[in-house]
């Protein structure tokens, strides 16, 4: 009888700190994105990111934090587009690009206080793309993108502030390799932990 209510007691000890260690919330807010490569003008864009994510905590000050959100990316090309890719430039196309990608961070979080230091992979994958950009339907971007984040998030009780500095590591330019084509963004969050 000692062991079992010993038993059920360790058990409930260990849940009470399972459930402090992990919370899992949603988000929202803003990337602000430009695509590098000479067929990109050299200009930051808006788009935005809607997503969940969850706090996993590994004891200490360490933890893991996976993500699941849909984030816009959005760019314009500029008149070298026309130039090194002339068979597929549409003349009636108005230059706006817009990727839509289900992104995958998984940060490492060191908290320090209120603030809490990330940094991790980041795995985009493309759900749409702007198909007037080539007349031939070609795809124009690869169908993922490979990138690493780093940032800082402020957590005030349920309430987490995040920004994250995002570069993309690999080229997305399915067309050819005349140009390299390589995303980045800073992206700015608000998320509610649940």
């Amino acid at each position: 009888m000692k062991t079992k209510l010993s038993l059920l007691i360790a058990c409930i000890v260990m849940v009470q700190a399972a459930s402090a260690q992990f919370h899992i919330g949603i988000k929202g807010g803003s990337n602000i994105t430009k695509i590098d490569g000479k067929s990109f003008k050299d200009e930051f864009r808006y788009g935005y990111l809607l997503g969940g994510f969850a706090e996993i905590g590994l004891g200490g000050k360490l933890g893991v934090q996976p993500e699941v959100l849909y984030s816009q990316y959005q760019t314009r090309v500029d008149s070298n587009f026309k130039n090194i890719y002339q068979n597929a430039f549409n003349p009636s196309y108005n230059g706006n690009v817009k990727l839509n990608y289900l992104s995958v961070p998984i940060m490492l979080n060191y908290k320090m206080g209120l603030i809490t230091l990330q940094a991790g992979p980041q795995f985009g994958i493309l759900l749409d793309q702007n198909k007037t950009l080539l007349q031939n339907g070609k795809d124009a971007f690869s169908k993922g993108d490979f990138s690493m984040a780093g940032g800082a998030q402020i957590k005030i009780l349920k309430l987490r502030l995040s920004g994250r500095y995002v570069v993309g590591l690999n080229n997305i330019n399915q067309i050819d390799n005349r140009d390299q084509w390589k995303s980045q963004a800073v992206q700015l969050s608000v998320g509610l932990a649940l």
